[in-house]
């Protein structure tokens, strides 16, 4: 007949033997809440304990208490909340673009009920999910229409398969072949439409004339065009480019993929370089446009396809486009991010990642030393290197204070216990040092950082 788990015990003692262990189920028995969690809790926290006695450890608290942390992390969600401390603005890992208030609010009231998704209030008809946005877009843009699904490689699927259906050869620059991210790869997009790829010129270089002689080159089918953006990474030195306005110009229908929605004039925002804007691509005449909702247009994941009327209804009415349809609350997003576009100064204030991307040094100073008075425990102002982050303007350096943590600590801990603190804090480290950027992280963030900060920090120095 086996003992008897005393919980009392087993805490006091920290399980210091093997057998000592308890069933599962007696263990599941002190801690209460769900029972499904209340055993798979035990269950960690038994095998956890027992790897450590294994390994020669004598591990300190009891096991209870070590149960019940993981029963609270069971039952509690798994997509969280997090402080973006890293100083790159649109983190991929992160959920990218950060939503505006304004986009906020409108998810909110989208998810408290019902809405008039696909339903036209006037008539009662059953209406398109689009002409939330569609309007926008192209007042925004000049486009003939519009169309918006879930996400920017979508769009670019969707639009290669619209223009594959009658123009069954794609031609490609050779040093536009590639990669988005992911595995995402510009020749695979490609080959998925059922259109057949061109590549023309080199690496490096590619000129008018080589697009030219793809398309005098042959009569067996008809050939469009696909331009994308290298927006992760960019070619220096000896190269050379055609721009859009130019291949429009050949007569054939160009697909150009700007990859990161620079989409109104008038932001005025320097540090968006050359990167080039929807509005432009459509004035040049391309046949389709297409870019990501979530990154420098600051908006919740989506894919625009915009252009010439006949190819975005070619697109709209493909079979995929109904696979890859935007979903409500992304809409609701989509359309007041958009809307806050029509008045650029808000735009550029009001929009997070435009905000950060245009902050000030003294703002972020302050915001540093905010960070640093609070904390200290030894942090330091220094200096560093922000990003814009998911794929765009890849040569930005957006410089500006930081602050570093934790002295001799090391850096590698200090970050694993930010990281899994409350609420979680997601820092870099760079050259030895485990820094928090401030421009990533806003005034309601500071204290709420702060407090993880001086627990993580303090907990190693214990």
């Amino acid at each position: 007949m086996g003992t008897r788990f005393d919980p009392h015990l087993s805490d006091l003692a920290g399980n210091g033997a093997r057998r000592d262990l308890p069933a599962v189920h007696e263990l599941a028995a002190e801690l209460g809440g769900p029972p499904g969690l209340a055993i798979a809790a035990a269950r960690l926290a038994i095998d956890e304990r027992r790897r450590a006695l294994e390994a020669g450890a004598h591990p300190n608290g009891g096991l209870i208490r070590r149960a019940a942390e993981l029963l609270e992390q069971l039952d509690g969600p798994s997509l969280r909340r997090v402080i973006n401390a890293t100083g790159v603005i649109v983190h991929t890992n992160l959920g990218r673009a950060p939503l505006a208030a304004a986009a906020r609010d409108a998810v909110a009231r989208a998810a408290q009920g019902y809405s008039n998704l696909e339903l036209d209030l006037a008539s009662g008809a059953r209406g398109s999910r689009q002409a939330h946005v569609e309007s926008l877009l192209c007042e925004l843009t000049g486009a003939g229409a519009a169309h918006v699904v879930n996400n920017g490689a979508g769009a670019l699927l969707l639009a290669a398969c619209a223009i594959a259906g009658a123009y069954p050869t794609i031609v490609v620059s050779r040093g536009q072949a590639v990669e988005i991210g992911g595995g995402f790869r510009i020749p695979e997009v490609i080959a998925q439409s059922g259109a057949r790829m061109l590549e023309v010129g080199t690496t490096n270089r590619i000129r008018l004339s080589d697009y030219q002689r793809a398309l005098d080159s042959g009569s067996e089918d008809a050939r469009a065009i696909l331009r994308v953006h290298r927006s992760n990474f960019a070619t220096v030195g000896f190269v050379q480019d055609v721009a859009v306005d130019e291949l429009c110009r050949l007569g054939v229908p160009v697909i150009d993929d700007v990859g990161s929605g620079v989409i109104a004039d008038g932001i005025g925002l320097i540090a968006l370089g050359d990167e080039p804007s929807i509005k432009r691509s459509v004035a040049a005449g391309a046949a389709l446009v297409v870019c990501s909702g979530d990154k420098l247009l600051g908006g919740p994941q989506a894919g625009l396809i915009l252009g010439e009327s006949s190819w975005v209804a070619a697109a709209a009415g493909h079979p995929l486009a109904r696979a890859l349809r935007i979903d409500k609350l992304s809409l609701a997003a989509l359309e007041a991010t958009l809307q806050l576009y029509r008045d650029p100064k808000r735009a550029r204030r009001e929009i997070p990642v435009l905000a950060m991307l245009d902050a000030r040094e003294e703002a972020l100073l302050a915001r540093a030393r905010r960070l640093r008075d609070g904390i200290g425990l030894g942090a330091a102002v220094v200096r560093t290197l922000g990003r814009a982050g998911g794929g765009a303007l890849p040569l930005l350096e957006l410089e500006g204070p930081a602050v570093a943590l934790g002295g001799d600590l090391d850096p590698v801990s200090i970050a694993s216990a930010l990281r899994t603190g409350d609420p979680p804090v997601i820092a870099r480290i760079h050259h030895g040092q485990l820094l928090l950027d401030p421009r990533t992280i806003s005034d309601e963030e500071v204290q709420p950082a702060i407090r993880a900060a001086r627990a993580a920090v303090a907990g190693l120095l214990r």
